[in-house]
């Protein structure tokens, strides 16, 4: 969803890209903007509110649901996954990269400024127990 750039929204996209010979998925569960769900967020090294929301947010089932679609539709077919913000690491995009790198995945991020740059795993980020914690010195 963007006021600003109303053409990524949801609804756009599902009319736009059909005709452009691309399908189209609508995955809610791994959107961003994800409000406070617990008080012992485990992410320490996340200051950012927003980024530590969507953090525990992949604790959750749902996100698991949702990743769960991604790779289905990723084994299928080559698979893009995006929002409004046009750089990942101003994004939840970033966190979702991050989960999927940490699973074995490759990620790449595509910009029209630059080359495709393949996605390194933030430094502060851990795999424990199959889950990603932000426990690292650095704080973003």
């Amino acid at each position: 969803m963007s006021r600003r750039l109303p053409h990524f929204n949801r609804e756009s996209l599902e009319q736009a890209l059909p005709k452009a010979g691309i399908e189209y998925y609508w995955l809610p569960e791994l959107g961003g903007r994800r409000k406070k769900i617990r008080d012992d967020s485990p992410h320490v090294a996340l200051r950012s509110p927003s980024f530590r929301n969507y953090a525990d947010h992949m604790l959750t089932g749902d996100f698991r649901r949702g990743i769960s679609a991604l790779l289905g539709l990723a084994q299928k077919a080559k698979t893009a996954y995006m929002c409004a913000e046009r750089v990942y690491f101003h994004c939840h995009r970033m966190l979702v990269s991050d989960w999927l790198v940490a699973h074995g995945h490759e990620v790449l991020h595509i910009d029209a400024e630059g080359p495709v740059k393949a996605h390194r795993l933030a430094p502060e980020a851990r795999l424990l127990d199959d889950e990603v914690i932000y426990k690292g010195d650095r704080l973003f």
